[in-house]
């Protein structure tokens, strides 16, 4: 599910969440209320908001990745194919990757502030004290108030893989650390993307930009321990004999 852009609008911001609310629930009565914790293997087209909203319910996910784009300057299109297979001319714009402080932005802040995290609500708050009402506000604010329902829907069990750059990565984890909670942050993931990128080039000003940051969060760890993510059975995984040493006085 993508993350819909911030569009100016004919209509005032609260109609359009009437609408998201009624389409919402619109889905929602199209299932089964027995059989919609049973659902696997849908592919939901939409607004991830109202998705999550209208039919994902409590605790009931395991796993979530997310791949919002940020600064990208891209126009990100849905592609349809005939029934043969080639690529049809139709497309659909999904959406622009372009963030502006307005009606929308404001609602998706007020619907965390009015929320049932009272820390995540804080700390958006402090931001926008911070940031005013800005690109990078609007993009954290539209964020925000889908982290606080992708929260609600991982199960207690669950884990969270929020995959960014070094543009926003920095407030995305004091933002998911108020979420989840800095004791549920397990890992941040440094992703090498491929070289040749003209964004890996050199500047006389700055190195070149080859990396993404991926932010590993469990919901909660009854254990009290880190969680992790096991190899395929019979991959062997070769340690340096110092490490071995380490984790053998650690035990």
């Amino acid at each position: 599910m993508q993350i819909p852009a911030n569009r100016e609008r004919s209509k005032p911001s609260r109609d359009r969440e009437g609408a998201d609310a009624a389409h919402a629930l619109k889905i929602r009565e199209t299932v089964n209320p027995g059989i919609l914790s049973k659902l696997m293997n849908r592919l939901y087209y939409g607004d991830n908001l109202t998705v999550l909203r209208g039919c994902i319910d409590n605790e009931s996910v395991d796993l979530v990745y997310l791949d919002p784009p940020f600064n990208s300057q891209a126009t990100y299109n849905v592609l349809f194919r005939v029934a043969s297979g080639e690529r049809s001319r139709a497309r659909i714009e999904a959406f622009d990757d372009t963030w502006h402080w307005g009606d929308e932005a404001e609602l998706a802040f007020d619907g965390v502030m009015t929320g049932q995290n009272s820390e995540a609500a804080e700390m958006l708050r402090s931001m926008r004290a911070f940031l005013k009402e800005n690109d990078m506000m609007a993009y954290l604010s539209m964020m925000a108030v889908r982290l606080l329902e992708l929260h609600r829907v991982l199960k207690p069990t669950g884990s969270l893989y929020l995959h960014c750059d070094p543009t926003a990565s920095h407030y995305l984890k004091i933002l998911m650390d108020a979420f989840f909670g800095a004791k549920n942050f397990r890992n941040e993931i440094t992703w090498k993307r491929r070289a040749g990128m003209s964004s890996a080039v050199h500047e006389s000003n700055r190195f070149g930009a080859c990396t993404d940051i991926i932010l590993f969060y469990a919901k909660t760890d009854p254990r009290g321990r880190s969680r992790t993510t096991k190899a395929p059975h019979g991959t062997k995984v070769n340690l340096p004999k110092e490490l071995k040493a380490e984790l053998r006085l650690a035990r």
